[in-house]
């Protein structure tokens, strides 16, 4: 299936693959998908700017989350514990990355992908059928993240679109304009 990916969709896919490696992460989801898609300069972080998400504040909160590596920052902070700070007092004592060294998180290589982001790339490929597209290019993969209901990058990308006072359908809408204009 990565032979039909436009220069833009395997662009995010390897960015994901950084994004993983930045964040610590064990495996790529979808959030790593999105973080990259919304990092990017392609169809997907526009469509996103036209709906009114910010696409970088988008990708540095997945970061954040991802960083966090399933802790949640908001829980340990009703117990008066700050992870910003144990994690900045760990890299000042230990060295930058001493808590992802610690749990085996800072591999490198190429990291696997989920079941959730291979699902992502597999809905990103029907949208691409569905289309008439002769690729799949970065606006279906964030067709796709839109797709993955119940996963955390769908999760993420929903939290997003109702931030900004919009919705999934608006974003379905801008990306399937930009498809249109492209052919």
């Amino acid at each position: 299936m990565f032979e039909r990916f436009s220069k833009d969709a395997r662009a995010a896919v390897v960015d994901a693959q950084q994004v993983a490696h930045e964040t610590g992460s064990r495996t790529v989801d979808g959030r790593h998908l999105l973080a990259a898609l919304a990092s990017g300069d392609g169809a997907a972080a526009q469509a996103l700017r036209t709906v009114g998400v910010d696409p970088s504040a988008l990708a540095d909160s997945l970061r954040a989350e991802l960083r966090a590596g399933g802790l949640d920052a908001g829980a340990l902070a009703s117990l008066g514990v700050d992870l910003d700070a144990v994690r900045a007092r760990a890299d000042a004592v230990f060295g930058e990355g001493a808590l992802e060294r610690g749990t085996g998180r800072g591999r490198r290589g190429h990291i696997p992908f989920t079941p959730d982001a291979k699902k992502t790339l597999e809905l990103a490929l029907r949208e691409t059928v569905r289309l008439g597209s002769p690729a799949i290019e970065g606006g279906h993969l964030l067709l796709g993240v839109l797709r993955a209901t119940g996963s955390p990058a769908e999760a993420a990308l929903r939290a997003a679109l109702a931030g900004a006072g919009t919705d999934g359908p608006a974003l379905r809408v801008a990306l399937e304009e930009q498809q249109r204009r492209a052919s």
